[in-house]
């Protein structure tokens, strides 16, 4: 039994700073990693699709930029060329954060399958081969999410793709049936139609981007009609199975009525669950919900002392940023002292479709849910000078606010540079700014900063 003081399972972005922070603070630190070091953000989540989507926005542009006075006669989708920049792109980002971890000599990194087998003691199946046994007073687990897949006849039967296995496609598909309607999928979706495919989308909902207010949820949807991409709400597949063409067959479910769809790809965006099973939690005494997440108190904390549970695992909103926030504060209460909490804090995300969807705060729904006295103002892309002027004019910017205090309850910007735009209202809103402060606010021109002017204006109109 190897003693630690501390215990990292999973080298995710709460899981390699924490590491390093311990160890900079002399404590004896094993962190373990049953993959890859720095988490789905780093190898299968954001740098990855951004780095993709980035590529994708270069196509749509190539195709779209006669109307600038800009003539291409034509453009052709490398797709080998894409995953290469890509995959450099992952391995600069993950290789210097193992290295940073590997040259730390207060750290030692595993490469395994960690499972409790007490409530402080941890047992790690390496890849290479071996067991090792693990004991520390402080056990942190990051351990993240995986894709679910849903139980559809014959899915098991078919090569389908999940957002991890899509970023290896070194060709272009011809048609790809999307399970699900909201962040990956969109995002996905869009991305590949931009590359040259067919993309169908299937929401089992009323509408795709059910968290999101219809009508900013209508407005994504247009966009992504509007660039060819079919949005089938209230529809599920049932059964796949493959022709002797080899093209897959989806067998649907239109809102009770029957529909075979041809395709020849199926990405399974149908959501996320916590990586849970493996851990052998139940040896630890550490408690569950329902779905299998972590329990954790607003200081990131299980029922066991001494253990935690940090980013996507324990349940909170499911993005880096917060998954680094849980870090800053375990470390600055552990280590500093200090008594800070997961409540009241900011949750800012953002949809990289494009135009992006920037959301801070709460939605219109969610203020009529909680008998706020709200008001709501919105200004289309259209009648901001700068989308004018750079011809991105699809979308719109949403903002509720409290019609007693004038404080900014929340934001919806959907427009390019969206999460830019968003970030400057969360400042506001962090900073007590209400909003009829910001109408008269000077902001540099031309920017799509400055119209928030115009967006809170338009209250008093």
């Amino acid at each position: 039994m190897k003693q630690y003081d501390v215990i990292i399972i999973g080298s995710g972005q709460a899981g390699s700073p924490l590491a390093r922070k311990m160890a900079k603070a002399d404590k004896k630190v094993a962190i373990v990693e049953k993959r890859l070091v720095g988490g789905t953000c780093v190898n299968d989540g954001c740098t990855p699709t951004k780095a993709m989507v980035a590529s994708a926005r270069a196509a749509y542009l190539a195709g779209r930029c006669n109307n600038l006075g800009v003539h291409i006669d034509s453009y052709s989708i490398n797709m080998p060329q894409i995953k290469k920049r890509k995959d450099a792109i992952v391995e600069h980002s993950r290789s210097g954060n193992q290295k940073s971890l590997e040259e730390d000599p207060n750290i030692d990194l595993l490469f395994g399958v960690g499972s409790f087998t007490g409530p402080k003691t941890v047992k790690v199946e390496l890849n290479a081969g071996g067991v090792e046994e693990l004991t520390a007073e402080q056990i942190f687990i990051n351990a993240g999410l995986q894709p679910v897949i849903p139980d559809i006849e014959g899915l098991q039967d078919i090569d389908y793709l999940t957002s991890t296995s899509i970023l290896e496609l070194e060709t272009v598909p011809q048609h790809i049936l999307i399970i699900g309607g909201n962040y990956i999928g969109l995002e996905f979706g869009q991305m590949f139609r931009r590359f040259g495919s067919q993309i169908t989308l299937l929401e089992r909902g009323e509408r795709i981007m059910s968290h999101e207010d219809d009508d900013v949820a209508h407005e994504i949807g247009n966009i992504l009609e509007e660039e060819g991409i079919a949005i089938r709400p209230k529809t599920q597949a049932t059964k796949f199975e493959k022709d002797h063409h080899g093209r897959i067959l989806a067998t649907l479910d239109i809102d009770g009525r029957t529909e075979v769809q041809e395709c020849t790809h199926v990405l399974i965006a149908a959501g996320r669950e916590p990586q849970t099973q493996a851990l052998n939690l139940e040896a630890a005494g550490i408690a569950i919900d329902d779905k299998g997440f972590v329990k954790v108190n607003n200081k990131l904390e299980t029922n066991v002392p001494g253990v935690y549970a940090l980013g996507d695992i324990n349940g909170g909103p499911a993005f880096t940023h917060i998954a680094y926030n849980d870090f800053t504060i375990v470390w600055r209460n552990l280590l500093q002292g200090q008594d800070l909490t997961t409540d009241d804090r900011p949750l800012p995300y953002c949809m990289f479709t494009d135009p992006q969807l920037g959301r801070i705060g709460i939605t219109e729904a969610e203020a009529k849910k909680q008998g706020i006295n709200y008001k709501v103002t919105v200004l289309k892309m259209e009648d901001v000078a700068r989308a004018v002027e750079v011809g991105e004019t699809r979308g719109l910017m949403k903002a509720v606010v409290d019609a007693d205090t004038k404080q900014i309850l929340g934001a919806a910007i959907l427009g390019e540079e969206g999460g830019e735009i968003m970030s400057v209202l969360q400042m506001a809103m962090q900073g007590g700014i209400t909003y009829d402060r910001i109408r008269f606010c000077v902001f540099a021109h031309p920017t799509y900063s400055e119209s928030l002017n115009n967006l809170f204006m338009k209250l008093d109109a």
